[in-house]
């Protein structure tokens, strides 16, 4: 291992020693230093014409110049090829060279950051040159440089606060604690410099939740956690400053093996073009070996009667027409060549620059409030986003705001949040609607807003339900206050659920001011009371509730809970049912608003009984043998007969217009599925805000199964229930199943609607080989489909098996670090960029702020990048095929001698100037309906998901189409010209007039078809023809007359005699009426029928497509109307959950006090009960391994 890079070896596990450089360099670990840049100045050149010529055109085009610069086969100057070569190679190094400078500029401001790394002493180091086992210190709110454990921090017992946005997109708060050996460093730099320890952990992963290691030194070993490592990414939050020791620096940190390697991602259109180049290689060759065998059969018949005229070159100078026809094959090769054009791939390239400028200048994708424009961070998939079927979104900061407000409330049977008019009817609230004053509260929160000022009077008049109500969520919770300056409270949740409702206490004037690990000090209106912690009984995913006991100043024992509502009232007291009814009909309101919903009750407590019921808590702790199932025991027991006080409900506010978004993909056919790391009711709850669940849906399935067998039948009931078959008992019936599960089409005919939500432990069971395949089936005969507690790495899976066995173009969007796998899996990522962090935005390939713009995204631009491309690809394919077949026409005529019938500066500027711009307007601008349009009629998005504008077919017609017209363009002229004459009595049929006559009809034809299509495209009006598209059009056929007229000119030809032989054959062709009448001639015969099948098909089988084109001219002849769209609303009454994002274990890091500053307390001698709630925390307080019950 010493001897070869750790990069060339498997690391199964890693060794680290701290303040060992020399140790930890025979490992050849990964520096601190990131590159995501390929090139540099010295390899760019050689590394990019190599990535360049694996492309095949650029190859074939290199070996057609090789084959020009041979004289005996070529009859073609090598500049024809050279100029659009070079053209090809310049434009796409450039374009190279600009993505990697940029690349380059982040990594070194990146690399460039300055970290305090202990030498002996602190030195500011750069972050690249951190290694491992180097320690670093971290000052509050700096990022942290690699993944790095924890040794000590400026807070008590080693804790530190982080903000993990950039990993998880989670803006709330996370705990993590050193060892307690470690913790005992602090900031003595001698004790830090001399640590040693060695650590033995994991290999390098990317597995953001876990982490396994070993801390060896003094002769101990101390086991580490993921609650001991700060991650790379993160943010130090109210921690002065804490020390750390790297474990994995640069590419190996977590955070970068989640990131990966960045994939070439390619479209479905540019896998067909491939397809397509290689069969027109393959008819290249076709028409060069018949037209090399008819120059064999015409030297050995024909050709040796010239042979006085036309003697013949060694080596054919031996009567070898065989060989003749073999140099005659190459000759029509490169004459021919031109069939695949290789300035195809610089227009291709151009269009879809132009379409990313038209995403980046999208003023309708700019989002003021965080000053964000949309990004095309790729040039490369603008079509695809034409053909999306699957989407997949992260939920936190991606659906939602990941904010939480306080909305409305039931207390005692009345409801609070709704605002009135005079007359007594409901008024929807909106910015403009007033809010409430919360002025009498010196200490009221300057960012929360009310409108219902009924309930501020209820304070005001001290109603006891209504301040109890408060006192309760001022008093049952685990949040810390920080009041750095006076009556500036900041208030630090763990999730932000319990943070909404601390701050909706705190303006009503019950204000959370401070907690100790016995006491909680409040602000009720005004005058400060402290009470008593007696326990806290901290929530889990089976209880689903949470509750404090508390004495009051007056010596009463109270407790209080909240929870999921299905939960309380099971707990409530018998005397409370008419109350009960009345605060669950408020719930069943609240949830169909999608509110997040809690019920709240409390219970005053005997004094006697609870000594005894904590004496027995007590020696429940103790006890090593079924312990927390005799904890819930006691749980249960005391939580009974609860009083109701009413019911809070918080709005997870949804990003803007993300229901209506929802709405409008899902008529566009694309299938939305949610892969989130929340709890399963959160999911559902937010499913329903989204309009993506409903109560008129036919079913809703969640898989929980524990194992594999249990979701198999899990997931085989819900098909079965979907495709309305009766229980499968034998093989017939499985095959049957089988046969129409399989069937895409049987999965359009299903009528009703499905949802299905599967939990993560169960995903990980469906995800494996046997089973993938019966969780694809089902989902995708569901409308919705939401998957929770999902590891970044799961959603990558579910993306790729979607990918991989549906043959769709699938999307993935979201917003932190945890995303970024299923990001670089799909064929599209879109990251949004927000407060949650950059990494999914520098790992996506567009980016916005808000997913409402995703709408506009697809609908719009991707549509129209889509109808562009291939209206595009199919003129640029025919103009080849109409310009070069000609060739092979007169090649019938010519005696098979590889002669032109273009002049040679003709075919060399042919497709780089004199039709490049016409066609790449019409791929830049055209449009065949408006955005307006593009946004009402979402089904126009269906051509694109079934590739109906431009697949094998389409290129077939678009061939044959170019057959008939090059056969037209040869023949129509040749026979009007081979027995016609001048008005002088000149023949009109020199191979120069012809050549230049030819060259006309097709450049004036083209044009008309161009402009006929144009107009067509668009309904007969000129609506969509801007400056742009007349300067290209117009321009490109006056260009192309000054040229023709300029090089076959006399100056030139005095000059460069050899190179313009054509001298005045242009104005002696053009000249002739004859000419103009043929020229009229053969673009009606090469036009009008086309013409005509694309009008009677559009009169007699439109497409929605015509339909809406028609609806847009008459609307414009009548004028705008105004536009009324309805905001979705949520309807369901489906009771939410307990959607509470609360973690288990808070409880006991409040009560134990490890989190809190130390402070100087004055307290009263306690009774027996405080005692013993002082023993039970001092006895399980420090190990982890025994967390304390409360």
């Amino acid at each position: 291992h010493s001897f070869f890079p750790s990069c060339l070896l498997i690391e199964e596990e890693r060794h680290v020693r701290a303040n060992d450089r020399n140790y930890n360099d025979k490992f050849f670990y990964a520096d601190n230093h990131i590159k995501t840049s390929k090139y540099n100045v010295f390899t760019f050149l050689p590394i990019n014409l190599f990535e360049q010529f694996q492309r095949v055109a650029n190859a074939y085009f290199l070996v057609l110049l090789i084959l020009q610069l041979i004289p005996e086969i070529s009859s073609l100057p090598w500049v024809t090829t050279t100029v659009p070569l070079v053209m090809v190679l310049v434009i796409t190094a450039v374009k190279d060279a600009t993505d990697d400078y940029f690349r380059y500029k982040s990594d070194q401001q990146v690399n460039n950051r300055q970290s305090q790394v202990l030498r002996g002493v602190l030195q500011n180091e750069k972050w690249m040159n951190v290694r491992v086992g180097d320690i670093i210190k971290l000052e509050n709110n700096q990022f942290v440089a690699a993944d790095i454990l924890l040794l000590s921090s400026s807070e008590p017992y080693g804790l530190c606060y982080i903000e993990t946005a950039e990993l998880d997109g989670e803006t709330n708060l996370k705990v993590r604690q050193a060892l307690t050996v470690t913790s005992e460093l602090g900031a003595d730099i001698l004790k830090l410099a001399e640590f040693n320890g060695e650590v033995i952990c994991e290999a390098p992963n990317n597995k953001l939740d876990k982490f396994k290691g070993t801390l060896y030194w003094r002769g101990s070993k101390f086991p580490l956690d993921n609650e001991k490592m700060l991650l790379r990414g993160c943010v130090l939050r109210n921690t002065d400053w804490c020390f750390g020791m790297v474990i994995f620096a640069g590419l190996q940190t977590k955070l970068m093996q989640n990131c990966g390697r960045t994939t070439l991602k390619r479209t479905s259109i540019d896998k067909l073009m491939n397809t397509l180049v290689l069969w027109i290689f393959g008819f290249l060759v076709c028409m060069g070996v018949i037209l090399a065998i008819g120059n064999t059969i015409w030297e050995q018949e024909v050709g040796r009667s010239f042979q006085v005229y036309l003697p013949w070159e060694r080596p054919v100078s031996n009567n070898n027409a065989v060989f003749s026809g073999f140099l005659t094959f190459w000759s029509y090769i490169i004459i021919l060549n031109t069939v695949v054009p290789i300035s195809l791939y610089v227009s291709v390239e151009v269009i879809r620059l132009g379409h990313s400028y038209f995403i980046n200048w999208d003023g309708k994708m700019y989002y003021g409030q965080k000053d964000t424009p949309a990004e095309a961070r790729t040039t490369t998939l603008n079509e695809e986003l034409g053909q999306v079927e699957f989407i997949f979104s992260d939920k936190t900061g991606t659906l939602t705001q990941n904010i939480m407000v306080f909305n409305k409330c039931s207390i005692n049977g009345n409801t609070y949040g709704d605002v009135y008019d005079e007359f007594g009817h409901k008024v929807e609230v909106s910015e403009r609607t007033a809010c409430v004053d919360f002025s009498f509260n010196p200490l009221s929160d300057r960012k929360f807003t009310f409108h219902d000022s009924s309930l501020v009077e209820a304070i005001k008049m001290e109603e006891p339900s209504v301040q109890e109500f408060f006192r309760l969520l001022a008093l049952c919770h685990t949040v810390m206050s920080e009041e750095k300056n006076e009556g500036d409270l900041l208030y630090q949740a763990q999730s932000p659920d319990e943070g909404a409702l601390v701050s909706a206490a705190r303006n009503f004037g019950f204000v959370f001011r401070s907690r100790t690990p016995e006491t909680i000090t409040l602000y009720e209106m005004g005058t400060a009371v402290t009470y008593q912690l007696l326990a806290i009984l901290d929530f889990n995913n089976v209880r689903k509730r949470m509750s404090v006991i508390v004495r009051n100043p007056a010596g009463q024992t109270k407790l209080y809970c909240k929870g999921a509502d299905t939960i309380i009232f099971d707990r409530l007291d018998p005397s409370n049912e008419d109350l009960m009814d009345t605060t669950s009909e408020h719930l069943n309101e609240f949830a169909g608003e999608g509110l997040r919903t809690l019920a709240l009750a409390y219970k005053v407590l005997d004094r006697d009984f609870f000594e005894e019921w904590m004496t027995r808590l007590l020696l429940a702790s103790t006890v090593m043998e079924n312990r927390e199932q005799r904890l819930a025991d006691l749980y249960e027991e005391i939580e009974t007969g609860l009083l109701l006080l009413g019911a809070t409900a918080v709005e997870d506010k949804l990003q803007e217009g993300v229901p209506e978004t929802i709405a409008c993909l899902t008529l566009a056919n694309i299938k939305i599925w949610v892969l989130t790391g929340d709890k399963l009711e959160t999911a559902m709850n937010i499913g329903y805000s989204c309009n993506m669940l409903r109560d008129d849906m036919n079913e809703v399935f969640i898989i929980s199964g524990h194992t594999a067998a249990e979701v198999q039948q899990q997931l085989r009931s819900a098909r079965e229930h979907i495709l309305g078959l009766s229980r499968v008992s034998n093989t017939a019936d499985e095959e049957k199943t089988e046969m129409f599960s399989n069937d895409s089409v049987f999965e359009e005919t299903i009528i009703a609607e499905y949802a299905l939500i599967v939990n993560g432990h169960s995903l990980a069971h469906a995800l494996e080989p046997e089973l993938e395949q019966v969780l694809l089936e089902t989902a995708c005969l569901c409308k919705t489909v939401i998957c929770c507690r999902v590891t970044p790495m799961q959603k990558a899976q579910v993306v790729e098996l979607v990918k991989t066995n549906k043959m769709a173009v699938t999307l993935a969007i979201g917003d932190g670090a945890n995303d970024v796998s299923m990001i670089r899996t799909a064929h599209i990522g879109v990251g949004i960029s927000g407060q949650e962090g950059m990494q999914a935005v520098l790992a996506s390939d567009y980016s916005f702020a808000q997913f409402r713009y995703l709408q506009r995204l697809l609908l719009v631009h991707g549509r129209w990048s889509y109808f562009r491309m291939c209206n595009f690809l199919f003129y640029f394919f025919y103009k080849n095929f109409a310009f070069t077949l000609v060739h092979f026409w007169f090649g019938f005529f010519c005696g098979f001698s590889a002669q032109t019938v273009y002049d040679q500066w003709f075919i060399t500027l042919f497709n780089i100037v004199y039709t490049s711009l016409p066609v790449l307007a019409m791929g830049l601008f055209d449009q065949d309906v408006n955005e307006a349009n593009s946004h009402r009629y979402p089904g126009l998005y269906r051509p694109g998901q079934l590739n109906l504008l431009f697949n094998k077919r389409q290129f077939f017609l678009c061939t044959l189409q170019g057959i008939v017209t090059s056969f037209l363009l040869f023949f129509v002229p040749y026979g009007a010209f081979s027995l016609g004459v001048r008005a002088d009595g000149l023949h009109l049929s020199d191979q120069q007039s012809f050549a230049v006559t030819i060259a006309t009809f097709y450049f004036i034809c083209l044009f008309y078809c161009f402009c006929l299509r144009s107009c067509y495209c668009i309904g007969l009006d000129t609506y969509y023809w801007t400056a742009v598209n007349h300067l290209f059009v117009w321009g490109s056929l006056a260009v192309y007359f000054a040229i023709l007229l300029a090089m076959q000119s006399d100056g030139l030809f005095s000059i460069f005699p050899s190179q313009f032989p054509y001298i005045g054959t242009a104005r002696s062709c053009l000249a002739q009426w004859s000419v103009w009448l043929v020229i009229l001639l053969t673009t009606a015969v090469c036009v009008l029928p086309g013409m005509a099948v694309r009008f009677l098909k559009t009169d007699l089988y439109p497409t929605l497509t015509d339909k809406v084109r028609r609806l847009q001219k008459a609307s414009r002849k009548q004028g705008p109307r105004e536009q009324n769209l309805r905001r979705v609303r949520r309807t369901s009454s489906r009771r939410s959950g307990y959607a509470f994002s609360h973690q288990q274990g808070y409880g006991e890091l409040i009560t134990s006090g490890k989190n809190m500053k130390v402070v100087h307390l004055h307290l009263a001698p306690s009774d027996k009960v405080r005692a013993l709630c002082k023993q039970v925390r001092d006895g399980l307080a420090p190990t982890s391994e025994e967390r304390a019950p409360f």
